[in-house]
């Protein structure tokens, strides 16, 4: 009861601070948080960059980092160690993803317009990518959620002396359940189609246990984090367990980046805060990773206009055919798009399915097998009617290139946010795309049994005979 008081109270207090319009998010937490001397937090800034260890390789093209966001004295010189993966790197713009510590919040709350100021001046919001990505979460902006919220106003700073020029989309989750959790990828998933986009999840380890115990279960969420497995950190979060403030924003960044292939973790550092305060009675541990996404479709590969070119050839052929039930006659030179490719396109419609058919086996050119696809799913996917013309201009393109499915000999070896599977047996057969499983949350075994039902089976069918190939993708839209 007197919780619930407390919340209530908080809200009133924090929303009467709260404006309804958005600008310049002041710095609130300079001079506690941080130094809020221009000049000494600059310079503090760099010597920690200076002191985190260079990079390994393999982290070098990382499109998430995990950082932690407390006070710079306790966290400050790990947090260096993930920024120093992207310093100077083309970013243009840094999605935050912070997590609500005071606000009651169910949903999460994205700043759409205006900037963030510290001593080091104002960063401004990319509010082109926010509306996107606003649009595609169904998130929107909740003023009293950012009025006292440190988890994004500790990034900022590394982000300005990291990422000069760069900007910032902010964005503060709320109870972390598995609807938020999905959701939010989904926005993530929007941000990261743009490869001049990095993301942040701001993150603390576990409060105030005894710094054994502590270590042991900051051991146990690492583990989780390496393997990427979004779905267990989602459970644990939405649980309440005592493994990650943020563990429902890591969750959905680690889905998102799934989608562009399976990613690679490398933990870059861990401590606690013993190590400043000498007390380990109660400590509070600290994280940075980096996260790269993995090379789908088995060294095949396209570049950012190939993926272009592709998207607006679909388009084109769902328009031409719509408007005038006309194929439309396409040339191209380009090796890339002549060899024989089977490939998926997927519509929506205000982030609701549309239609999706494709072809498994590589049968035409992929520039054929994307006009030919993209028609199909406008016309003839029977779960829908067939697209009409009122309809053009709110679709959403996605195009899921495969490589040939191998039948594998244990479902140990599918992996989920790597493999799309088909399941056959007799007649049957199954297909799910590998963004499927990512976008649902689920975990192997679920991933097996949608498979089956997807063919026509019952669910265990991959446990009494059923055949079980993956394939890999290259999705982009």
């Amino acid at each position: 009861m007197k919780r619930r008081f407390f919340l209530i109270i908080l809200s009133i207090f924090v929303s009467a601070a709260a404006s309804s319009a958005q600008g310049t998010r002041r710095a609130v937490f300079a001079g506690a948080f941080y130094d809020a001397d221009p000049a000494r937090l600059a310079g503090l800034v760099d010597a920690y960059l200076k002191n985190a260890a260079d990079p390994p390789e393999r982290a070098r093209d990382a499109r998430l980092i995990i950082c932690p966001h407390a006070g710079y004295i306790f966290s400050g010189q790990t947090a260096a160690y993930a920024y120093r993966v992207v310093q100077g790197r083309p970013f243009t713009t840094v999605v935050v993803v912070g997590t609500s510590h005071q606000y009651p919040l169910d949903g999460a709350s994205i700043y759409l317009k205006g900037g963030f100021e510290t001593p080091l001046g104002t960063i401004p919001v990319d509010e082109t990518l926010a509306a996107r990505i606003a649009k595609a979460s169904g998130f929107s902006y909740v003023a009293a959620a950012h009025e006292k919220e440190h988890s994004i106003e500790v990034q900022v700073p590394f982000i300005q002396r990291a990422l000069p020029g760069a900007r910032i989309v902010p964005i503060v989750l709320g109870y972390p359940t598995r609807a938020n959790v999905n959701a939010l990828a989904k926005g993530l998933s929007e941000a990261l189609a743009t490869p001049e986009v990095l993301i942040v999840a701001s993150t603390d380890l576990s409060h105030y246990l005894a710094k054994e115990e502590a270590n042991a279960a900051d051991a146990r969420t690492i583990d989780l984090v390496r393997k990427a497995d979004a779905g267990a950190l989602a459970d644990r979060s939405a649980r309440g367990e005592n493994m990650m403030c943020g563990g429902g924003g890591v969750a959905a960044a680690l889905i998102a980046v799934k989608k562009l292939g399976a990613p690679r973790v490398e933990v870059l550092h861990y401590t606690d805060s013993s190590a400043v305060t000498g007390d380990t009675s109660q400590v509070v541990g600290y994280l940075a990773a980096a996260v790269s996404p993995g090379k789908a479709a088995s060294g095949f590969s396209l570049s950012p206009d190939e993926k272009m070119e592709l998207l607006g050839l679909a388009r084109q052929a769902v328009r031409a055919f719509v408007e005038d039930s006309r194929i439309v006659q396409y040339e191209t030179k380009n090796p890339n798009l002549l060899g024989a490719k089977g490939a998926f396109v997927t519509l929506k419609k205000r982030g609701e399915l549309r239609g999706c058919i494709g072809y498994i086996e590589p049968t035409f050119p992929l520039y054929e097998t994307v006009i030919r696809v993209a028609i199909y799913a406008a016309t003839q996917d029977q779960r829908f009617p067939p697209v009409s013309r009122e309809e053009l201009g709110d679709l959403e393109f996605e195009i899921s290139v495969l490589t040939t499915p191998e039948k594998v000999d244990s479902p140990g070896r599918v992996e989920v946010g790597k493999h799309g599977l088909v399941i056959s047996r007799g007649e049957n057969r199954g297909l799910l795309l590998p963004q499927v499983a990512v976008e649902n949350g689920w975990n192997r075994e679920t991933f097996l049994n949608q498979a089956c039902v997807k063919a026509g089976l019952p669910p265990d069918a991959w446990k009494n005979g059923a055949e079980i190939a993956t394939f890999e993708a290259i999705v982009f839209r």
